[in-house]
Parts: structure tokens; C-alpha cells; sequence
């Protein structure tokens, strides 16, 4: 597997992408616990400090983007030094930080929010390219999700497993995907506010809202119900059917697509991996 460390960039890769997918890619990775990780302290007050990964989303996330989706300036921040090493000094706390020691509220909040910091971290080396998938993990292995990312308590982990084995079996919340961001158009948008244990459970829901009442997260093109292919990918964390799925989109619709939703027991699916910059 080719490594990347915080103090070592590689070269950009050069590669051709699918950016438009009418429907699941491959196979999705499995919710599948990484051992070691699913430990707390919920006695522990205390909190991580993310304020350099805020001062990063202050400063190049741009929001208010007529068609809703939330843009990453990631060539004002290649640009910047000083930001290249204030999101790099930002990682480098991160990793010296034991998350098992401190309550599942904040464990969750630093795993999103470092699984976010480090997907920036990684393409903006690599900028400009029109796809994340463009950053290769290996020969033929599309995407940065398998490069070893983060030392992290004698262990080097990557993006798939911060996500897959360490997010998603730990917490079983399928908000997870509308809080990892994977820095593309057709993802839920990369949140303006640092995640917090006191302000999760409103971001979380913030996000889900959002996401399923835009169009990349549900619409309907003629007769047929279309929707993210995050929910075919993951349908194991949306009820494991099309009628699972469904349901969880009814939780946070609103009225208009409710009524939608109300006529459709299936559905198709599509994702657009065009890059979230400007």
C-alpha cells in the first residue's frame, strides 16, 4: 500500500475518473469494527479543541452558492503557507491525542471532523483536479480512501477506515454520511462548523435535512424516484431496502417531497464526483 504521512506529501497522481455515476460504482466498504477502537470514558468532561480546522472553514469554505452545495477554495488554500501549516499543525494535535479517553459525544465529533480535515489535506497538495478519485490509493485503486493518512496511537489509519470501521460500526448512525464529507458535488455538504460534542446532534440533523430535501439527495426525473447512490452504497445503514431507505427519507422531508416519496416504493440512483471547488 503506498504511504502518505503528514510530513510527506506525494506527487499528484495522474488519472481519468467516472465523475458522473448513474448508479453504484463497486461495492461499498462493509461496516466492519476496527479492534481497539470501540472504547470510551464517559466520566470525561473534557473537550478537543478543533479551532484551527474552524478558522480553515472560516476562511475557504464558501457557502451561499446559488445551487446549495457548500464550495472548498482549495487553490486559496494550496496558495497560503501559513494555512497549509495551520491545517497541518491542526492534524498533528489530532494525532497525539488519545480519542478513547475521552466520551463517545466528543470521540464522534473528532472523528468527523478529522476524516474531513484530512480529505482537504489531501487533494489540496494535488489541486487542481477535477475528482477526488483522481488521487490514486494504489495502480488501479481510484481515490485516496485506502492511502495510510494518520498516525494515530501506534497505528496508520486511512480514510475507508475512519469511516467504515471505526464511524459506522461504532456509532451505527446513518447521519455519519451526511457528516464525512468526500469533497465531491454529489456529497452531503462539508459543514461550515467545526463538529462538537454540543452541537453533534444538531448538525447531524442540520445535515440530513438538508441533504434529502436537495436534489442530489432525492428528486424525481419522470416516473422515477432518484436518489443519492450513497443510499444503494450504504442501504445496510438505511433499513437494508428500497423501503427502508425510503423511510429514512420521510423522517426529514418536507412536505413537498413527503408527498413524493409517498407515491414510490423503489428507486434509482446517481452521484456526481465532479470536485466541490469553486
Amino acid at each position: 500500500m503506498k504511504k502518505l504521512h503528514l510530513s510527506a506529501l506525494v506527487a499528484p497522481a495522474l488519472a481519468v475518473s467516472l465523475l458522473f455515476v448513474p448508479g453504484p460504482v463497486s461495492g461499498a466498504p462493509e461496516s466492519d469494527l476496527l479492534p481497539g477502537w470501540d472504547v470510551s470514558d464517559e466520566s470525561s468532561n473534557a473537550v478537543i479543541d478543533h479551532g484551527a480546522w474552524q478558522d480553515i472553514l472560516d476562511t475557504y469554505l464558501k457557502t451561499g452558492d446559488p445551487s446549495g452545495i457548500n464550495r472548498f477554495d482549495y487553490a486559496a488554500l494550496k496558495a497560503s503557507a501559513d494555512d497549509r501549516k495551520k491545517l497541518s499543525g491542526y492534524l498533528k494535535s489530532l494525532a497525539v491525542i488519545d480519542p478513547r479517553t475521552y466520551s463517545r459525544d466528543e470521540q464522534m465529533a473528532y472523528w468527523i471532523n478529522l476524516y474531513n480535515a484530512l480529505t482537504v489535506f489531501v487533494i489540496v497538495p494535488r489541486y487542481p483536479v477535477d475528482s477526488i478519485k483522481e488521487i490514486k490509493s494504489g495502480i488501479i485503486d481510484f481515490g485516496p480512501w485506502n492511502l495510510e493518512l494518520f498516525p494515530l496511537q501506534g497505528q496508520k489509519l486511512t480514510l475507508n477506515q475512519i469511516e467504515h470501521r471505526i464511524l459506522r460500526p461504532i456509532w451505527k448512525d446513518p447521519r455519519i454520511h451526511y457528516a464525512a464529507n468526500c469533497a465531491s458535488l454529489g456529497c452531503p455538504n462539508l459543514c461550515p462548523v467545526a463538529f462538537r460534542s454540543d452541537n453533534l446532534e444538531q448538525l447531524l440533523e442540520q445535515a440530513a435535512r438538508d441533504y434529502i430535501n436537495h436534489p442530489r439527495g432525492a428528486q424525481v426525473q419522470g416516473d422515477e424516484l432518484v436518489v443519492s447512490s450513497i443510499y444503494d452504497w450504504y442501504k445496510s445503514d438505511f433499513g437494508g431496502t428500497d423501503a427502508g431507505v425510503i423511510a429514512h427519507l420521510k423522517q426529514y422531508a418536507r412536505p413537498e417531497l413527503l408527498e413524493i416519496l409517498g407515491n414510490h416504493d423503489d428507486f434509482d440512483d446517481y452521484y456526481d464526483w465532479n470536485l466541490n471547488a469553486p
